[in-house]
């Protein structure tokens, strides 16, 4: 199986070394340097209905970058889109659910399905609406969050409430319900009113036992704020 693993400080590179006929995928644009040994090509992961349902699950490209080492033994760099972190998921024992623009790569042995997610979820998530992306079978996977990126384990009886923008990927064995508050009963007019006020945006709260990746950075709020800088 490819050997994943994470090269520098800041804005680290990941490095896979490949042995002869291995294979892997990454995001579009994630290779930064290869050997001659792999091949690079451009393919539909899963046939199109797949591509396009990954599309509006979490924005990803409709082809996906596929490396293989055809001519023998290689390494290759890949890095995500935004500056920051990477972590590296085993899968197998445990899948993942990833936010938006979280994945970087992945063994050819796992597959990223797109599943429905219910109607109260769908319409306040900023993770593809109806659709979630769930990692199956066994191998590894690349995640990537803009800044740092820290693990929360959730507990039995000890829920967290996470804004939406920096979760990364999180234990598909947890609940998790996505609202416009972290307060408690209050209607859907005073939540939203108080989310608006607040500054919170949409929170996820999640139960359960099992771990979370959270990022240090909002990159909604990033790209905001350059908005605010160049109009200046």
């Amino acid at each position: 199986m490819p050997v994943f693993s994470i090269t520098g400080d800041v804005d680290p590179f990941l490095h896979v070394s490949m042995r002869q006929g291995e294979k892997i995928y990454c995001e579009s644009d994630a290779m930064v340097m290869m050997e001659a040994a792999l091949d690079l090509k451009g393919k539909i992961t899963g046939g199109i209905g797949a591509a396009i349902m990954r599309r509006f699950a979490n924005g990803e490209s409709f082809f996906q970058q596929h490396i293989e080492a055809v001519r023998g033994d290689g390494d290759c760099l890949l890095a995500p889109t935004l500056p920051g972190a990477m972590q590296i998921l085993d899968v197998g024992n445990q899948q993942y659910m990833l936010s938006d623009g979280a994945f970087v790569a992945a063994t050819s042995s796992v597959e990223l399905k797109v599943r429905t997610q219910s109607v109260g979820n769908a319409l306040f998530a900023q993770s593809g609406g109806f659709f979630i992306t769930e990692t199956s079978g066994v191998g590894q996977v690349a995640v990537s969050g803009f800044g740092g990126i820290s693990q929360l384990e959730v507990e039995p009886g000890r829920d967290i409430i996470i804004d939406n923008s920096h979760v990364v990927a999180w234990d598909s064995a947890l609940r998790y319900e996505i609202s416009v508050t972290t307060g408690g009963n209050s209607g859907f007019l005073s939540n939203l009113v108080n989310s608006q006020t607040s500054g919170e945006g949409m929170v996820l709260r999640f139960s359960g036992k099992g771990k979370v990746l959270i990022c240090s950075r909002n990159s909604t709020s990033f790209q905001a704020w350059l908005l605010r800088q160049s109009a200046q």
